[in-house]
């Protein structure tokens, strides 16, 4: 089976590692080629790691505003590779996508992992996107949460099916030896326990109310450390909250980190904030880490973390329950300890990109299936 990714990347993330992980998982026989829109060359790191795992990885010419004339370029490769089916990931790979896949006669489906509304222009692209979702031949939502809103965007159930994220496994089995002397490096003073969130650095993400949250934590815990990694509209405007809330010493904004593989496991716990979420791949990560977790009960996120178990949950929002649970674990190292690995044996059992490849091929098979019966229906009414 011949298998195309369209997606518009603008760095080497989640939702790359997830396509890339699932196709490391496939068995033998399986073709996958990776193309992108530029992004003005932000595509490239995620397109390099394609090309070193052997895959074939096309960055397409044209972008926005000349999507007529990348529409003729997918085109022309889709002919080229003439693949069984095109997955599209992120509104734009939607919009192009699949009217090429039509023009050309590829089954086409869309990868719906999450619908920020971080700004008005964003909201404009999610409405966009939730327009585009009920003309493919398949919708595959990240998590049952997700699943929820594809569902309200108007798609029918026929056409939906939920595939979750994966965890890394393998990037966790042998933590760097010197991560957690490099993790209490970022902090400005020393601490005892660090605490560790990261993610796009935008409203929707929380990150206020982490600040709001830490500021509490550290007054009842002041061996309390908190580092965010991560970049976006708000990497300027945190560090100054921060610094306001009495945090300048006690809380770093590292921005993004390519080795933070390397310091996630030496973190005493992870929190996310967020306000929405499809399924966060870094909860599934610093779980495949044995840290345990703190989050918001927002959309897929509860299928990641079981409260009470690998971590905890709080609602959205809200800053005293936040912090008291950072401080539940902050205060219990044996709690910490037996939470940890918890998550890394549900991120075993549940989350794995075995699971995830034969979940896409049962996918690709029921299309398959469909583009027979069709052919033998037209095939039966020509000759009658």
């Amino acid at each position: 089976m011949r298998l195309v990714h369209l997606t518009s990347s603008i760095f080497y993330g989640g939702p790359e590692r997830q396509m890339l992980g699932m196709a490391d998982a496939l068995p033998p026989g399986h073709e996958v080629t990776f193309i992108s829109f530029a992004e003005d060359g932000r595509c490239e790191p995620f397109l390099a790691e394609a090309r070193r795992r052997g895959y074939t990885a096309i960055c397409l010419t044209y972008d926005t505003p000349r999507l007529l004339a990348a529409a003729r370029e997918l085109s022309s490769h889709l002919r080229d590779i003439q693949p069984d089916v095109v997955l599209c990931h992120t509104y734009k790979a939607n919009l192009v996508g699949r009217p090429v896949c039509r023009t050309v006669g590829v089954r086409v489906v869309a990868v719906s992992r999450a619908w920020t509304g971080e700004d008005f222009k964003v909201r404009m692209y999610d409405r966009l996107d939730r327009f585009l979702l009920k003309r493919f031949d398949r919708v595959v939502a990240v998590s049952e949460g997700q699943a929820d809103q594809v569902r309200a965007a108007g798609v029918p159930e026929r056409k939906l099916r939920v595939i979750r994220n994966s965890a890394r496994l393998d990037a966790f089995t042998q933590p760097c030896p010197g991560g957690r002397a490099d993790l209490e490096a970022l902090v400005p003073t020393p601490g005892e326990r660090i605490v560790v969130s990261a993610g796009r650095l935008s409203p929707d993400k929380g990150f206020d109310v982490l600040i709001r949250a830490a500021a509490v934590a550290c007054t009842v815990d002041p061996g309390a450390r908190f580092v965010v990694f991560g970049d976006g509209v708000l990497r300027d405007e945190l560090p100054k909250q921060a610094a306001a809330a009495g945090l300048a010493d006690k809380m770093a904004f590292a921005g993004f980190r390519a080795d933070l593989d390397q310091l996630m496991p030496h973190a005493d716990v992870f929190v996310l904030p967020s306000y929405n979420e499809g399924l966060p791949n870094v909860v599934l990560e610093a779980s495949a880490a044995g840290v345990p977790v703190v989050a918001t009960a927002v959309s897929g996120t509860p299928e990641a973390v079981l409260d009470g178990q690998t971590g905890h949950l709080v609602a959205a929002g809200d800053a005293p329950a936040l912090a008291n649970r950072l401080l539940r674990l902050l205060g219990d190292a044996g709690l910490r300890r037996r939470m940890g690995r918890a998550g890394r044996a549900l991120m075993t059992g549940r989350f794995t990109f075995a699971a995830q490849a034969e979940a896409y091929l049962d996918l690709f098979a029921e299309l398959s299936r469909k583009r027979r019966d069709a052919g033998a229906r037209v095939f039966e009414e020509s000759v009658a």
